[in-house]
């Protein structure tokens, strides 16, 4: 989404849940510029000026990463922002159909008290999700859990 797409739609909060580690820079070394042709850099360094509130999360679309180390933080971060109901939060990550949901189900899962089913089901009324089997694994553990 570009930076006049979100003063649009009012986007006061943004979680990537596909934010790079910066030591990563480091160990991928300096990237050319064609690389980084036709590529959105979507960091915090986007959106200064914006009077957005980032939050990035360096999750990584694998089904052996340990994503439900940031089930807690991000739905904190999410329950935070939309405490105040002038506020909207966008979370994405590359495709928007495995990382961002994840963390979404466990928002509502923490803070909304809902059982993954009914979870699940408010989230796929809005969109399309297929979370990895490493992430299904992980909310369903959530869910036993809470």
């Amino acid at each position: 989404m570009d930076r006049v797409g979100l003063k649009e739609m009012g986007v006061t909060h943004i979680l990537n849940a596909a934010a790079v580690k910066q030591s990563l820079k480091v160990l991928l070394g300096k990237p050319s510029k064609e690389d980084l042709l036709e590529k959105v850099n979507t960091g915090a360094k986007y959106y200064k000026g914006m009077n957005i509130t980032y939050y990035g999360v360096p999750v990584m679309d694998d089904h052996l990463f340990d994503i439900s180390k940031n089930f807690f933080p991000a739905a904190k971060f999410i329950h935070k922002a939309l405490s105040k109901p002038e506020n909207k939060v966008l979370l994405h990550c590359t495709d928007g159909v495995r990382r961002s949901p994840a963390l979404f189900l466990a928002y509502l899962m923490i803070q909304h008290n809902l059982m993954l089913e009914d979870a699940t089901d408010c989230v796929i009324k809005a969109r399309c999700i297929r979370l990895n089997m490493g992430f299904v694994k992980q909310v369903i553990i959530l869910n036993s859990k809470l």
